[in-house]
């Protein structure tokens, strides 16, 4: 059985929501923005040849992967954001599932 963890969202917050941007809007355009950008700083990080210019945007990738995990906390302490927990079976069945292809990578000991 899936269940859902979530906190309780903040005293005073309306319901429905009208137009105008609140924090949570603001928070979560920020882990939107960040998310992208980490997927571009990846991509750029697998083509630099320049180990000075790999170091440094490595650090500054490491640096956007800390934000994006503290804006996801904000945003899940203040109940805006639900996490599903894992089914024990489903988990098996993927696990069994790949665990069929270690057979078919080399072994290099």
């Amino acid at each position: 059985m899936q269940q859902v963890l979530a906190k309780p969202k903040p005293q005073g917050e309306p319901q429905v929501k009208g137009p105008e941007m609140n924090d949570r809007d603001r928070i979560n355009d920020e882990l939107s923005t960040v998310k992208s950008m980490t997927h571009g700083f990846n991509t750029g990080l697998n083509e630099m040849q320049n180990p000075t210019l790999h170091r440094t945007v490595s650090h500054i990738l490491n640096d956007l992967h800390e934000m994006e995990f503290t804006l996801f906390n904000t945003m899940f302490d203040n109940g805006w954001y639900k996490i599903k927990t894992a089914d024990p079976q489903e988990i098996r069945k993927t696990y069994d599932q790949f665990n069929k292809y270690h057979s078919q990578f080399p072994n290099f000991s």
